[in-house]
């Protein structure tokens, strides 16, 4: 996939600035309004997709704080957020322990297959009561009716092996097979947790780039608030004009308190993803300006995505492991074969001791076993079958992943065109009613329409800038590439 650029003059989520008088200033930044229709539906979608692979509640969106926070400032870049996330976020450390607890599980398994070997030493001190034992009545020249106290030491070790399990043969399979699917699915979790605080990152953008847009909002509303004020001492404009400027420059203000509030929920959210230090204090470093992509095509992407989403292989070698667990329930009917055996020296001490041993080989077939080996199939079945209807079903999300990403990344590049379109037509309509307002033709009301039309543009120019990132940073989530492909899709850093 290459990126090409754009040779329109899209570089963030800003746009540029009309100047119209020294009082009057059309904002550069963009306004914190209500979106259009059609770019709340395509963010609204986008989130929803991400919802199904993180879910709300998830532990993707929580970390473990690490370090002390300092009085200094992190300029906070992409990249490094996503290196932190992959690091501390509690997603990625649960699935990181329940790969070793897998892990675990295929050792245990294995020990079944190896030798058990043991040592030990002993000191015995013992007395026996042969009338206890009902020997008493018996008469035995020499022999007491109690004998010791005495004692012997022993020093012994022993060997017990399984020559044959067909049971335990498959289990080690089936757990080294689990133990692999716990891998795939916790580099799947990595990729998730990169949409994820990825996501955030660019809502920190878009926020930041609203309190940007309010506050020259609140600047040309107090200009023009200025301007009625000017022209009603005059006598030149009516009291009605005051008002109506002073109410816009109060619902600015507004607009700008509920921007610097989201703009600080939105670092937080940040913060919290990536295991920053508590109270840490940070600012991102990139924009991540407009960029256009080449996408490969649809069936070029499904390709990739069957061979590179690690949750669909995951799927797989769960679904392997399921029917290796089967084999291990239905090779309980097979005979076991073992041997164990034991060496040690005994003997009141090891001067007077003398070497002893034991061996043992047994072969052990089960012939009634009350139905549990049947049961135990019984459950294997239906775990292979729930497996593999998993497997399909993650199949059939890869393939609504993908197409969902394209129609996401170019409806958005759609919306990036048209917004900027709107917003070139709303400066210049703002310009001429400033104009008319200036030369006395039309009252305030003109004015302050055509400026919440231009602050309506803005605003769904930047909905369709971040529409459009998570859009591309959604499809490399879909293809299975956004952990080690994310600055490629985004043209960042």
């Amino acid at each position: 996939m290459q990126r090409t650029n754009k040779t329109k003059t899209r570089t963030d989520y800003k746009i540029r600035a009309t100047i119209n008088s020294d009082r009057a200033v059309i904002p550069q930044p963009l306004s914190g309004r209500a979106f259009g229709t059609a770019a709340i539906c395509t963010v609204l979608l986008m989130v929803a997709t991400i919802a199904s692979w993180a879910q709300v509640v998830s532990p993707n969106f929580g970390s473990v704080p690490t370090g002390l926070a300092t009085d200094e400032v992190l300029r906070l870049t992409f990249s490094e957020a996503i290196n932190r996330a992959l690091r501390y976020n509690l997603g990625a450390i649960e699935s990181g322990e329940n790969t070793r607890t897998a892990r675990g599980q295929r050792l245990i398994a294995l020990s079944y297959l190896l030798p058990q070997v043991s040592a030990g030493i002993s000191e015995n001190v013992d007395q026996v009561n042969f009338t206890a034992l009902g020997l008493g009545a018996v008469k035995i020249p020499g022999i007491p009716k109690v004998v010791g106290p005495f004692g012997y030491t022993t020093a012994s070790a022993s060997l017990s092996q399984t020559l044959f399990s067909c049971e335990s043969i498959q289990r080690f399979r089936a757990a080294r097979t689990a133990e692999q699917a716990a891998q795939l699915s916790y580099k799947d979790t990595l990729d998730v947790i990169t949409l994820t605080v990825g996501n955030a990152y660019l809502e920190v953008i878009e926020a930041h780039s609203r309190i940007e847009a309010e506050e020259a909002q609140v600047e040309n509303a107090k200009a023009l608030f200025d301007q009625a004020v000017d022209e009603f001492q005059a006598g030149t404009s009516p009291r009605i004009d005051v008002t109506r400027t002073e109410v816009q420059l109060h619902t600015e203000q507004y607009n700008l308190s509920v921007a610097r509030n989201n703009f600080a929920v939105a670092k937080l959210t940040l913060g919290r993803a990536i295991g920053l230090p508590l109270g840490q204090t940070f600012e991102i470093a990139d924009q991540l300006p407009y960029a256009d992509i080449n996408p490969p095509t649809v069936d070029d992407a499904l390709k990739m995505a069957y061979s590179s989403r690690s949750d669909f292989r995951s799927a797989l070698s769960s679904a392997k492991s399921a029917e290796q667990a089967l084999s291990a329930a239905k090779g309980q009917r097979y005979p076991v074969v073992a041997v164990n055996g034991d060496y040690g020296d005994q003997g009141p001490t090891f001067g007077q001791s003398h070497g002893i041993f034991g061996f043992q080989a047994g072969i052990n077939v089960p012939i009634f076993t009350g139905g549990r080996i049947k049961g135990d199939i019984t459950q294997a079945e239906a775990a292979v079958r729930q497996r593999k209807a998993e497997a399909e079903n993650v199949r059939g999300q890869i393939d609504y992943d993908v197409r969902t990403a394209f129609l996401n990344l170019n409806a958005a590049k759609e919306q990036v065109d048209v917004a900027h379109q709107n917003v070139d037509l709303a400066n210049d309509n703002v310009t001429r009613s400033k104009e008319r307002f200036a030369a006395g033709v039309t009252d305030s009301v003109e004015v302050v329409q055509s400026e919440q039309s231009l602050a309506s543009a803005n605003d769904q120019y930047i909905t369709s800038l971040y529409s459009h990132n998570l859009a591309k940073l959604a499809l490399a989530r879909a293809i299975g590439v956004a952990r080690t492909n994310f600055s490629q899709y985004l043209g960042g850093h």
